[in-house]
């Protein structure tokens, strides 16, 4: 009898230990995203698959991937709401932090080629579990439209650069 006093004491421990960490690591992980957001919304990121034509662009495709995993309190707690039934929020925020931190990530790269705009954006979404613990994976991935003169002043710079 005693040992199942300790051995739920510890599971309860680590719920909470695994609930405080996790709160202060997704929080911190929003402030992050939301700076980062800030300061790229610059960049429109836009779904529709007919692409701007006000000017020339050569079309790049740029891609953005992350993998977030669960902690051991959303894992608990999406079991008891399976069991009930319902909608698994501690999931939500999870996967909301992923497909931002995607986005940002695709922005980054698109950033990268100087593009002006990010057209037919899409998301691909995969859970990967790792024992009794879920991981997300998304990826989001768009065309960059890459100013057509910037592109070749780019391309010439390169070549000039590599030639000297």
């Amino acid at each position: 009898m005693n040992s199942v006093l300790i051995q739920g004491v510890g599971v309860v421990i680590l719920l909470v230990l695994g609930y405080i960490f996790g709160r202060i690591a997704e929080k911190r992980h929003f402030k992050r995203i939301i700076k980062r957001e800030e300061a790229c919304q610059h960049l429109p990121v836009i779904a529709t698959r007919y692409p701007p034509t006000d000017q020339p662009y050569q079309q790049i495709m740029v891609t953005g991937n992350v993998v977030i995993a669960s902690d051991y309190f959303k894992g608990f707690l999406a079991g008891l709401i399976n069991i009930f039934g319902g909608r698994v929020t501690p999931f939500e925020s999870m996967l909301d932090r992923a497909r931002r931190e995607s986005i940002l990530r695709m922005k980054g790269e698109a950033m990268k080629l100087n593009a002006r705009y990010v057209f037919n954006v899409k998301f691909d979404t995969t859970r990967i579990a790792t024992g009794r613990l879920a991981a997300m994976e998304v990826l989001a991935y768009g065309t960059a439209m890459v100013p057509v003169n910037q592109a070749n002043s780019d391309a010439k710079a390169t070549t000039l650069n590599a030639a000297i």
